[in-house]
């Protein structure tokens, strides 16, 4: 019997299907009584649960997925809603159809009170306006997006032109005379530049490089005192310092006239068509018709010392004076009834403190006038001849000798003498600066632009033409303004 047994238990042993018993519990059955026993423990907390016979985890669940960020500067910005003002935004939409007097004097009481208690009136104030400051982003964090909007593209520059800061070229001038109420330089249509130096009047050809001497004094004692092209550039006038002003034919290189009318140096000139008007020392100015032998046809008095600035508007239309006295005249043109009216001026204005030389009238604003005052003064002045107002007043902290308007980049240009000896380049109309052109050792008398606009010529006390070529049109620019004239020269020929 014994035997038998012993079999029976190998045969037991051997068999996979039967139970084992007393074998270690298996892994499913450990993790099944672990769950279990710890959602009795969860469902009833009142009763203490035994945990000896579970093992700790190693890992603690959920740790690793992503928490919601907890610090300042999430993904989205969520507004407060008391800053949304709502009790403001109410008040504006109760009212919005009420009918207001401005005339009403407790609406400026109204007004005041809302600034002391809000801050800001409320009448100007947003509905639903969002006070809060979006949340800062969290340390560290890089925005891949912005790199997209921020990058500078060609597009976005803005394109300045380049001014160079040394003349294109420096002229000799030997023995100019340094006179602050003379005008000693003038550029003709032809691009030939005329410089009078002591009693002697030079023509220097831009376009050539050729330097002609024109005329000569002929007196030693005489100096040239003034000197202007017409429109043509084929005739220069020559104010002299014997009461005269000289005709001179360019093409022959001769002497036309001579025009005897004032009884002191004539030390401005300027053309209206065939009406040449010369102004003296003794405060005079005088209109010439140099068609005929009787040249003399009237007679401007209004200034009571010499008269240094004078200058045709560029319709013809207005003739602006200025001088020692420190005042700036508007005349009538001659075809407007200078005779009729008695010779009574338009405008006089006494806001300068000091000699006023330079003048210039607006190329592209016909009503426009600037005048530049002495060392006294030192203002630019923007006139409207329309109105007799004056527009805009500007301390240069310079001496004014002589303005252009620059029409290529609608700037205006002043030269300078005590105590900055430069020239200035302004925006027109605000007359912020764009640049400061040094180089001159002693002050500029006088400033003159070629007749493309590309180029300033300045003439100093220290013998020296320079020449600036600050204003040359971008190729683009010019191209397409060639384009705009020859679009608009056709139009003229098909309407005739």
């Amino acid at each position: 019997m014994a035997q038998f047994g012993f079999e029976n238990d190998i045969q037991g042993i051997l068999k996979l299907d039967m139970p084992i018993t007393n074998a270690p519990m298996a892994r499913w059955q450990r993790k099944a009584s672990t769950s279990s026993l710890s959602t009795s423990t969860a469902l009833s907390p009142g009763k203490a649960a035994s945990m000896t016979g579970a093992k700790t985890p190693g890992k603690t669940p959920g740790k690793n997925k992503k928490s919601t960020p907890s610090k300042v500067g999430g993904d989205r910005y969520i507004p407060i809603r008391s800053d949304k003002q709502m009790d403001v935004a109410s008040f504006l939409l109760s009212k919005e159809n009420e009918s207001v007097d401005a005339n009403d004097p407790t609406v400026e009481n109204q007004k005041a009170w809302s600034v002391t208690l809000n801050g800001y009136d409320i009448e100007e104030a947003k509905i639903l306006h969002l006070g809060g400051k979006p949340l800062n982003a969290p340390e560290g964090y890089q925005n891949n997006l912005k790199v997209l909007y921020s990058q500078v593209t060609p597009s976005s520059i803005q394109k300045t032109r380049y001014i160079s800061s040394v003349p294109d070229r420096i002229l000799d001038a030997p023995e100019i005379r340094n006179d602050f109420y003379l005008n000693l330089l003038d550029w003709s249509s032809r691009n030939v530049l005329a410089v009078a130096l002591q009693n002697n009047v030079y023509l220097w050809d831009a376009t050539r490089g050729d330097i002609t001497l024109l005329m000569k004094m002929e007196r030693e004692e005489d100096y040239i005192s003034s000197v202007s092209w017409t429109k043509e550039g084929n005739y220069l006038a020559i104010g002299t310092s014997d009461c005269n002003v000289q005709l001179g034919d360019v093409d022959s290189q001769k002497r036309l006239r001579i025009m005897s009318s004032h009884t002191a140096r004539v030390g401005s000139l300027s053309w209206n068509d065939y009406v040449l008007s010369s102004a003296s020392r003794s405060g005079h100015i005088h209109h010439h018709d140099v068609r005929v032998a009787n040249h003399h046809i009237f007679t401007l008095a209004g200034h009571s010392q010499e008269v240094c600035g004078l200058r045709w508007s560029h319709d013809g239309r207005y003739l602006a004076s200025g001088g020692n006295d420190n005042m700036v005249y508007v005349w009538p043109g001659v075809m407007e009834g200078s005779v009729g009216n008695g010779g009574q001026s338009l405008h006089s204005w006494s806001d300068h403190q000091g000699a006023v030389k330079a003048l210039a009238w607006c190329p592209w604003q016909a009503n426009i006038l600037a005048s530049g005052g002495g060392t006294s003064d030192r203002h630019i002045r923007i006139w409207n001849v329309y109105s007799g107002s004056c527009i805009t007043a500007h301390d240069t902290q310079s001496q004014i000798s002589s303005l252009e308007f620059a029409p290529n980049y609608k700037e205006l240009v002043s030269g300078h003498g005590y105590a900055h000896n430069n020239v200035s380049i302004w925006k027109y109309p605000s007359l912020t600066k764009v640049a400061d052109l040094a180089g001159h050792e002693d002050r500029v008398l006088n400033m003159v632009l070629c007749p493309d606009g590309s180029t300033m010529a300045t003439i100093s006390g220290d013998e020296t033409v320079r020449l600036w070529k600050s204003f040359e049109l971008d190729p683009i620019k010019k191209k397409a303004e060639r384009m705009v004239k020859s679009t608009s020269s056709v139009m003229r020929l098909s309407m005739r």
